[in-house]
């Protein structure tokens, strides 16, 4: 078959993208559904004081605002516990329902028992099966916390954690496996024991009586590849919603990637409902970061939207200038400052692209591609900047107010559009 006769688009590249979502069985938490075919929920967590009620209900404002849609705090002891009432009081007065998630250790039986107002203004409960109980008083202590939760309604999520993970099952399936003709290394048992943490303690919460739409399961690892063979597994022996996160992943570019590359393997086989990037805050660095690298994941992958795409080329010889890489950014935060009030009066705003490119050779192209774009000049060039829109050149803009000009486009193209279509929907 020659060039010419070849189909335009080939079999292979007609199947191109995210697969198929694995369809799990729905879980509500709060008013926000997480599995079932809903879309990937973003979550995160506070690394506030929970006893400090006003300290960690501005926090988890500041992840809400972000666009965290589940937030997760910590309920470590009775001053914790006390807190979490007057915390869901404090969103309230903010106007936010953001469900709000007790992560418990060791002692979750005894505070859930003990502060029953905690109990209740928890949307879910997280358990560690590694370490909510030791010995024969693991699956009581287990059990208690399971029966609070039906007793409030509330959901929970068994989270077997690679740091801490239940030594009798490690043991015996190390006892086990060393027994074998051809033991598998001891990495792989491990693998193997927080798949069967997660799933066996499922399995006993339905003994219990808890249903299978009030259970999520996570089992968390910090490397890559670890993650994504657990995961690949857990979803194959089961249909429960899944959390996706590295336990650890680090600091800066290097947590970004490393949960990139380890949930984005996994969002492309269809596996995956909520998802938290567990990114090590920098010193005096801002906790939503974690929420604006999900966020990002999750829209790059044409998994969910959330805020406008901005384009811009990375620079070369051509670009010498910084005025377009000072415009990309001036513009990518005017977009994200500008989003709260956006939402409220143009609906489907978020899905806007918008391109900033650096010189003519790429420029013009990935300017027509985008909703609204413009290329500047490189080096050498006359200086002057094309405008397209919507895949048209609409204007040239030159001179100091070149960026106050192109920001003032981006807002009446913005309302034009989609003010258009919220009145066509209010017809």
């Amino acid at each position: 078959m020659t060039a010419e006769t070849a189909p335009i688009v080939a079999p292979e590249l007609e199947a191109a993208g995210p697969h198929e979502r694995r369809l799990t069985v729905p879980v509500k938490v709060g008013a926000v559904t997480v599995g079932g075919g809903a879309p990937v929920v973003v979550q995160s967590m506070t690394n506030t004081d929970t006893a400090d009620a006003e300290a960690t209900a501005r926090q988890v404002a500041a992840l809400a605002r972000a666009g965290s849609e589940i937030v997760r705090i910590t309920v470590d002891r009775e001053e914790s516990a006390r807190a979490v009432p007057e915390i869901r009081e404090r969103l309230a007065r903010m106007g936010l329902d953001t469900p709000l998630v007790g992560d418990f250790h060791y002692n979750g039986h005894l505070l859930l028992a003990n502060f029953p107002e905690c109990a209740e203004a928890l949307a879910k409960y997280r358990i560690n099966p590694g370490n909510v109980g030791f010995g024969n008083k693991r699956d009581r202590h287990f059990a208690t916390i399971v029966e609070i939760a039906i007793k409030h309604d509330k959901p929970v999520r068994i989270g077997a954690n690679w740091g801490s993970l239940d030594d009798d099952l490690l043991t015996r399936l190390m006892d086990d496996n060393a027994k074998l003709p051809r033991p598998a290394d001891a990495r792989a048992v491990t693998r193997e024991a927080l798949v069967r943490s997660a799933l066996l303690s499922a399995a006993l919460a339905e003994e219990i009586g808890m249903k299978r739409e009030k259970i999520i399961l996570s089992a968390k690892v910090s490397a890559v590849q670890d993650l994504i063979t657990v995961y690949a597994e857990l979803a194959r022996r089961a249909d429960y919603a899944l959390h996706l996160g590295l336990t650890e992943a680090g600091m800066g570019s290097k947590g970004i990637v490393a949960s990139t590359a380890a949930m984005g393997v996994l969002l492309q086989q269809g596996i995956g409902d909520t998802i938290r990037v567990s990114l090590t805050p920098e010193p005096g660095g801002d906790r939503t970061r974690e929420v604006t690298v999900a966020q990002e994941m999750l829209q790059t992958m044409g998994l969910r939207t959330f805020v406008p795409l901005v384009a811009a080329c990375p620079g070369c010889g051509r670009t010498t200038s910084t005025t377009f890489q000072e415009l990309a950014f001036e513009v990518q935060d005017y977009i994200r400052t500008s989003m709260p009030e956006w939402k409220k009066h143009y609906p489907g705003v978020e899905t806007l692209n918008v391109a900033v490119m650096g010189c003519i050779v790429n420029g013009p192209g990935e300017s027509k591609h985008a909703d609204i774009g413009i290329s500047l000049p490189g080096t050498g060039e006359f200086p002057t900047a094309p405008v397209y829109i919507d895949g048209k050149k609409a204007m040239t803009l030159r001179g100091p107010s070149l960026r106050e000009d192109f920001k003032k486009i981006v807002e009446e193209y913005v309302a034009r559009r989609f003010g258009v279509a919220r009145a066509g929907a209010a017809e």
